[in-house]
């Protein structure tokens, strides 16, 4: 019933039809098996067709050196895939953990990760990675590595949010007189009540993970230069802002339309979210 959710639902199919095609073609191609080939163009071959404007062969024009716009962001979404996914993944395996001893055993362990969140936050998620970045160099690993430590803080403090109003439910303080271990009431009770409004903000996440490594890339400070990811593509077009509108139109298009649909979903989640929790308040009264 929501359009605004099936537009993002339709658009993320997309990009990931998009991004785990690239992913076999890149296979297909490393051990020659021949059943796929790149679509509509090699992202990396260079034609003559410089700088050409849309057309029905180049929907998306082409670049300074021939190359397929077009091509080059179907191939870019792979990137921003796993690095949104695998950053966002690791971080959440730490990040969560933390959040939850935070607030079920308060005192000095609250305390130490409290400061540890509010160190990290007085640092934006940009400047940290592009810190890290800077250490440790350009590659598509480092890139997840300072994605993975940049959001840390953020699923550990909104998990510690959630513990802290559950631990005081009635079901959780009967489990507690009845002698429960602190391990099973967190593994069976607390985390599975608690990581609803994760998995919706998770989308939020991932929707910044996406922009963080397009600007770590248009800085050039994220993958390989020789790699087509999204911010490259953008970085390529600058000297051609004026002369080539194309050049950074559709990259620049590609980026908000997967960005508004991860936030689009991500708000309808929410919604369904919030709907359970008020049924199941209703039947518990």
């Amino acid at each position: 019933r929501d359009k605004r959710a099936m537009f993002g639902l339709v658009v993320l199919i997309l990009f990931v039809l998009a991004a785990g095609y690239t992913q076999i073609a890149e296979l297909d191609a490393k051990w020659d098996i021949g059943i796929v080939s790149n679509i509509p163009y090699d992202p990396q071959i260079q034609g003559y067709e410089l700088l050409e404007g849309p057309t029905l062969g180049h929907p998306f024009g082409t670049d300074n050196l021939g190359r397929d716009v077009l091509s080059r962001l179907i191939s870019g979404a792979r990137v921003s895939m796993i690095v949104g996914l695998f950053g966002l993944t690791l971080a959440g395996l730490v990040g969560i953990p933390l959040g939850v001893l935070a607030a079920y055993y308060g005192g000095w362990v609250d305390m130490i990760v409290m400061r540890y969140i509010d160190i990290q936050w007085a640092f934006p998620n940009f400047i940290i990675a592009v810190m890290l970045v800077g250490i440790f160099g350009l590659g598509l690993q480092n890139v997840i590595f300072a994605i993975f430590l940049a959001y840390i803080d953020d699923f550990a403090r909104v998990i510690r949010g959630m513990v802290l109003a559950i631990k005081e439910e009635d079901y959780i303080l009967a489990s507690r007189a009845l002698g429960v271990t602190d391990a099973r009431l967190m593994i069976k009770h607390i985390f599975p009540n608690a990581l609803p409004p994760v998995i919706v903000l998770s989308s939020v996440f991932f929707a910044a993970a996406i922009l963080l490594e397009s600007g770590l890339t248009f800085l050039g400070l994220g993958v390989s230069p020789l790699t087509p990811t999204w911010g490259s593509v953008l970085n390529d077009a600058r000297p051609f802002f004026s002369s080539a509108w194309w050049l950074a139109t559709f990259p620049g298009l590609v980026i908000m339309m997967v960005v508004l649909s991860t936030n689009f979903v991500g708000d309808a989640l929410r919604d369904l979210n919030d709907v359970r929790e008020y049924d199941s308040s209703v039947t518990g009264a």
